[in-house]
Formats: C-alpha cells, sequence, structure tokens
C-alpha cells in the first residue's frame, strides 16, 4: 500500500530518467492524472496514455530526452508539501522555482496548475512539488 502517490509518482520519474527508460508506469488516480497533465502541457515528457491492468488503473507516460546522449528533459523533482507537514502558499507567496525555469505544481480550488497559472488567477493552493 502506499502512503504518498504524489511522492510515488515523482520516484517513479525520477528513477526512469535516471536508468533513461522510454516509458514508465503509475497508478492512475485523479491526483496523478492532473499532474501528469500538466507535465505534458508544459512540455516536460512527450506524451500519456491510460491503461487497465488487473483490476488497477495505470498511466504508461512517455518520458522526454533531448540531444544525441539523451539527456532528459525532467532535471529534478522535489516533494513540497508531503502528508506530516502540507505547505500552502496564497497567491502573494507563490514560489517562482530558478526565477521561472522550473515549476511549481499548486493543488487550487480551480485544481491542479502551476505556479504561473495560479499567479494569473490570482489563487494560490498546497503547493505539491517544484519541477525543473
Amino acid at each position: 500500500m502506499i502512503n504518498d502517490i504524489v511522492a510515488d509518482m515523482l520516484t517513479r520519474i525520477r528513477n526512469g530518467n535516471l536508468a533513461k527508460h522510454q516509458i514508465v508506469k503509475i497508478l492512475c488516480t485523479n491526483i496523478t492524472r492532473n499532474i501528469i497533465k500538466v507535465l505534458k502541457d508544459e512540455g516536460f515528457i512527450s506524451e500519456y496514455e491510460e491503461i487497465k491492468e488487473n483490476f488497477n488503473n495505470y498511466i504508461l507516460l512517455s518520458l522526454k530526452y533531448k540531444g544525441k546522449n539523451k539527456k532528459p528533459v525532467i532535471t529534478e523533482l522535489k516533494r513540497i508539501s508531503k502528508p506530516g507537514l502540507r505547505v500552502y502558499a496564497n497567491r502573494k507567496e507563490l514560489p517562482r522555482v530558478f526565477g521561472g525555469i522550473g515549476i511549481a505544481i499548486i493543488s487550487t480550488s480551480q485544481g491542479i496548475m502551476t505556479d504561473k497559472n495560479a499567479r494569473q488567477n490570482g489563487i494560490g493552493g498546497e503547493v505539491l512539488c517544484y519541477i525543473w
């Protein structure tokens, strides 16, 4: 049983990048599906597909690499808000990851979005993770 589904998803993506895998299999929940949609929109992954296997739903995630030596597009993933310590930010305190090079994924009342979109909408929320 997995207690922190977001940390598990980030760890699977990180391990897949380090091993230079093309496809990573992640357990499908509403929160992981929405985070992956944000990653796709921001260009960190190439594509994803939902599959059903033995009473469980999974997402097959295609990682993105650049150059001849297959350097991963995702350099680092960092979990911020954890089950033991939730981290919230209002609209004025939304974090900037490396001055805008990376993104912070925020869970807001209007759904999961990037820090940039949350700033434009003028809302805050729970800071789930940083990706750069």
